[in-house]
This record gives C-alpha cells, sequence and structure tokens, in this order.
C-alpha cells in the first residue's frame, strides 16, 4: 500500500496557494492503491477527502483532518473508448481532455478546455463554460468507496446547476464522456476560440482559484457584475482583492491566508447584498474546518 505522508502542505495543492497541511496525504496511481487507502482510513475512523488540481479549492488556515487524495497514474489517464468517446481517470484534467478530443476527431467537449480542474471535481461539481455542461456529454462514472467501485449514470448522481449528489468519502475513479465524430481541425478552431475569449475576460499569471461566486438564476446579471458594479475593486484583506479584470476572481497577491480570503467574500457579497438585495452563493469549495462567515 502507498504510504500516507503526515503533515503534507496543501497550499502547494491549491492555484490561489493558501491553507495549511493535511493530517495525512497520499497520491493513489491504481484502483487498488487507492481502495486500499480508503480502507485504510476507514479502519482509523479517518475522514477522506479528494483533491484535483485545487482550482475551486480553499483549505483552511489550520488544515485538513482524516487523508487527502490526490489521484494520479492510471487515475489520470486518457483513452479513447471503442465505442466512440473518451475514458477517463478522475485525476485528469479537463483542458488535456479536450485537446485529446481534437486530436481524435472527436466534438462536443471543447467547453472543457475554459474549466482548469480535474475530472472528480468537476463530475461532482456538474461543471460548466461556455454553454457546455458536463452532464450532458457523461455517459458513468465509477465511484470508490472503502466498501469497492460502482458504476452511475448521471440520473443517480442528482446533478444541478454546479452540484451533484456525490457524498464525502466518495471519490470519482473515472468517466466515459460519449462524444461525436469531428474534424480535427474544426475542433481545434473551437478551441483556439474560446482559449482566446477566456484569456480575454479572466486574469491570469496570478494566484487565484475559478469563479467565487454562482452566477444569480434569475436574469439579474452575472456574479461579476453585479461585484463590479457594487464595487469591490476597492476592498482588500491582508494579501487578498478581487480582480480587476473580472470582480469574480479573488487574488492572492502575496501573503494571503484562507481567513483573509473569506473576510473579502464576505464583505463584497455584502455589497451586493445591500445595493441590489441579491444573496451571492459561493462556488468555490472549503476544505478542513473553515466555513463561510455569513
Amino acid at each position: 500500500m502507498v504510504e500516507p505522508q503526515a503533515g503534507y502542505p496543501l497550499a502547494r495543492l491549491t492555484t490561489v496557494r493558501t491553507g495549511g497541511a493535511a493530517e495525512h496525504f497520499a497520491a493513489a496511481g491504481t484502483e487498488q492503491e487507492l481502495l486500499e487507502l480508503l480502507r485504510w482510513a476507514r479502519e482509523r475512523s479517518l475522514a477522506v477527502h479528494a483533491v484535483g488540481s485545487g482550482s475551486n479549492l480553499l483549505v483552511a488556515d489550520g488544515g485538513v483532518r482524516g487523508l487527502v487524495v490526490k489521484l494520479a497514474g492510471d487515475l489520470a489517464r486518457i483513452e479513447a473508448d471503442a465505442a466512440g468517446g473518451l475514458r477517463c481517470g478522475g485525476g485528469a484534467r479537463l483542458p488535456a481532455i479536450a485537446a485529446a478530443a481534437a486530436r481524435l476527431g472527436l466534438g462536443g467537449i471543447e467547453f472543457a478546455v475554459n474549466i482548469p480542474g480535474t475530472v472528480g471535481g468537476a463530475v461532482a461539481m456538474n461543471a460548466n463554460a461556455y454553454d457546455g455542461v458536463l452532464a450532458e456529454v457523461l455517459e458513468w462514472v465509477e465511484i470508490a468507496t472503502h466498501d469497492g467501485l460502482s458504476r452511475r449514470v448521471p440520473v443517480e448522481l442528482g446533478f444541478a446547476y454546479r452540484s451533484s449528489q456525490i457524498a464525502p468519502g466518495e471519490v470519482v475513479v473515472r468517466a466515459l464522456f460519449r462524444l461525436s465524430p469531428a474534424r480535427p481541425e474544426d475542433v481545434r478552431a473551437v478551441l483556439a476560440g474560446m482559449r482566446e475569449r477566456r484569456h480575454e475576460a479572466q486574469p491570469k499569471g496570478i494566484r487565484t482559484f475559478g469563479s467565487t461566486f454562482k452566477n444569480p438564476q434569475g436574469g439579474e446579471g452575472t456574479a461579476g457584475e453585479l461585484l463590479a458594479a457594487a464595487g469591490v475593486a476597492e476592498l482588500r484583506f491582508g494579501g487578498a482583492r478581487f480582480s480587476r479584470k473580472h470582480a469574480n476572481f479573488v487574488e492572492n497577491t502575496g501573503g494571503a491566508s484562507t481567513a483573509d480570503i473569506l473576510a473579502l467574500l464576505a464583505a463584497g457579497r455584502q455589497r451586493v447584498r445591500e445595493r441590489f438585495g441579491i444573496e451571492l452563493e459561493p462556488e468555490v469549495q472549503l476544505l478542513g474546518d473553515a466555513s463561510f462567515p455569513w
């Protein structure tokens, strides 16, 4: 069995670079390694948490109790499926899947090029971008618990806007995406256009995570538009501030803590409530003993 490491610093596994250490941490490269780790945790009554690319994650400054698992090796592989699609490990990154689909002449998952996460997190969050929704191209997922592996189809996952019913301790091991034949050059052109749109609209080259708040569903405007109109650009807590380029992104300008970021989110959310009467709901996920301060 892979031997878990004690006190592993989790900030290095997040794109915003904040947070404390994992009580126990291990990378699993095969199904067998993952199942052994899950049973190891059960024997010690430890909670299990899976992390991917850390692009939508805030880790508590005090760290995370239990076992934190990252999928690697075979569990991050991308393979063509004989029936026409891609079979991807839970640790496979979405932009790499979009690129692989283009090489193989498969269309339908181009939107994934602008989702900087892994399959596991994207399925758990029913990720969407640029009019594409992961649930619409998902055929099935394999999920691991300490009891073993099981396969589920989308109707069994309780998908809703940016959410699913995948429970804590359940780890997405693999997914099959059913795609359509397409000319590789056409898919590559779509990917290039989507990358350009993202670079024009979103900050890059900085320490941040994905969208901070979910977009309201009542047509009042996007979360970024509401935050900008509420004047959040002037807010700053420690090294944390809202991006000048896209107000729904938070930047760690240097030395920010997770507590700084949570205080910033609370202040920005309050301004939107006071000006528009809208309660923004967080999209970023918390790991460890941290909570949203509202």
